[in-house]
């Protein structure tokens, strides 16, 4: 199967300075079916997380407040960078990406997955990522 790389989606947003704002994530926009949602909150700056792929998940990244750096690596040689400080913007990651999060004090990451937990979909060695997405 082919993926698309990492990306950022934007969701737009409604509302005012005055009243306040509204983004909206229907499924015409989701890039996958969302079968899990999760957050993670009060995450020390001098922590980076993740450090792992998936064979199969899909992943949307959001910092609903705060700011998340996000980087990942294609396992051939591509390394980007996806700063998320607006909560109407996500970073949509396939599986065959090894991702990274590092964290301002206050961010707060919500993250729709394609598919429910299973710790067999994970890859948290790097040289098996680069053996089986590498190629």
């Amino acid at each position: 199967m082919t993926y698309k790389t990492p990306h950022i989606i934007d969701f737009g947003k409604l509302g005012s300075p005055e009243i306040g704002y509204l983004s909206i994530a229907e499924n015409a926009k989701l890039p996958f079916k969302v079968e899990r949602i999760f957050w993670t909150y009060y995450t020390p700056e001098s922590i980076v997380r993740g450090r792992h792929a998936h064979f199969k998940t899909e992943q949307l990244l959001f910092a609903v407040t705060g700011r998340i750096i996000v980087t990942t690596d294609d396992g051939k040689g591509t390394i980007e960078t996806f700063v998320l400080d607006e909560p109407n913007k996500g970073v949509y990651l396939p599986p065959n990406v090894w991702h990274t999060m590092q964290y301002s004090h206050t961010a707060i990451q919500m993250v729709f997955a394609s598919l429910p937990y299973d710790a067999a979909d994970y890859i948290r060695d790097y040289q098996q990522f680069k053996e089986v997405w590498g190629k």
